[in-house]
């Protein structure tokens, strides 16, 4: 397996760098089931953020892009499950994709709630506003 930084996801979707989005594309295309791409949290986390915050990118926009890395079947996300659940909260809410990750990742976990002081995610995202 081999793991991909978020700088290799943005260029392979974005393409706006010359030298650094083919680059990014050889990388995505030499993906095989049997050495597929690992994606961390972390990684998918900052590439909601950049698409939103830097290039735009509506929530529609960046749920699609998730969907195609998990229809993906040589690029494995780590808690897959856990990125479904929070992509599709996204989709439909408007906190932050991270704070409904951070939700989604908690209460795999088995927490019983998660503390905020931010109060859009305590509304959208489901966590307990800390006051």
């Amino acid at each position: 397996m081999i793991g991909l930084d978020t700088n290799i996801l943005i260029r392979y979707v974005a393409q706006d760098d010359v030298k650094n989005g083919p680059l990014a594309e050889a990388v995505m295309n030499s993906l095989t089931v049997d050495e597929p791409g690992w994606i961390p949290l972390v990684a998918v986390a900052e590439f909601a953020w950049v698409m939103d915050r830097h290039y735009r990118v509506d929530r529609s926009a960046v749920f699609s892009i998730l969907n195609q890395f998990f229809a993906r079947p040589e690029i494995v996300l780590e808690c897959a499950d856990v990125v479904q659940k929070a992509a599709y909260q996204f989709l439909h809410g408007k906190a932050e994709f991270s704070d409904y990750l951070v939700a989604c990742s908690a209460q795999a976990a088995g927490c019983r709630s998660t503390l905020t002081f931010d109060g859009k995610a305590s509304k959208s995202a489901g966590m307990t506003l800390v006051q």
